[in-house]
């Protein structure tokens, strides 16, 4: 057939378009083929290495590993110093006040029952959870004046008493080292002071000696964390 008659066949058709699914389906496919292609390359290039890159590549693999293990290393040491930071703190006994003086000493005696310590100290000094509790009360109480009580949650609890000012609500936890309130003159004290007490399964004890066994003098104002 003559290039004219094969001209005349096809004039005044229009060229079809190729749909958009057609277009996107031959992109896709030319994308795949070209990853064939470098996929290919790669792995020709890897079978023509030389054992000089492969022990480079090997390297390069083995620092990752080492790396990484490092990373994991390091995030499980830091987990544990968190850990032991925070039992640490749990199980820290400290001083409940500074700048005191004991000026009444605790007594079982029935004639003569004081069953804490009273801590002479100027008004407004701030006084400390000697340990972890929740507080158990804080308001006023009685003979007590304004008071915190904080409960360790083994059967031992500890009352703060004469306070001038409270900054610590019932229900919350704390730490040793906080700050419960500020010393003062409230309720039946003869002057300002702290009243500590000490009760083990609703049994005062001697604080000074309960304290002394956990590494706190309250007689020569020392406590662990001074060490």
């Amino acid at each position: 057939m003559s290039s004219r008659e094969d001209s005349g066949r096809y004039r005044g058709r229009r060229r079809a378009p190729t749909p958009p699914r057609s277009r996107y389906a031959a992109v896709v496919t030319t994308a795949f083929v070209g990853a064939g292609i470098v996929a290919l390359g790669a792995a020709h290039s890897m079978h023509d290495a030389t054992p000089e890159t492969a022990a480079r590549a090997a390297s390069f693999t083995s620092d990752a590993d080492r790396l990484a293990a490092a990373d994991r290393a390091n995030r499980d040491t830091s987990r544990v110093d968190l850990l032991s930071a925070d039992q640490a703190a749990v199980d820290l006994w400290m001083l409940p006040l500074q700048n005191y003086t004991v000026s009444t000493p605790f007594s079982a005696d029935a004639s003569n029952l004081h069953p804490g310590v009273d801590l002479a100290a100027r008004g407004g000094t701030p006084y400390y959870a000697t340990h972890a509790g929740t507080v158990k009360l804080a308001r006023a109480m009685g003979g007590y004046g304004y008071a915190v009580v904080l409960d360790l949650g083994d059967g031992t609890t500890i009352l703060y008493g004469h306070s001038s000012k409270i900054f610590v609500n019932e229900g919350q936890q704390v730490l040793a080292g906080e700050v419960l309130g500020l010393v003062g003159d409230s309720g039946y004290a003869f002057g300002d002071g702290l009243y500590f007490e000490v009760q083990v399964k609703n049994k005062p004890v001697e604080p000074r000696a309960f304290l002394l066994q956990r590494g706190v003098d309250i007689d020569n104002s020392t406590q662990p964390v001074d060490n």
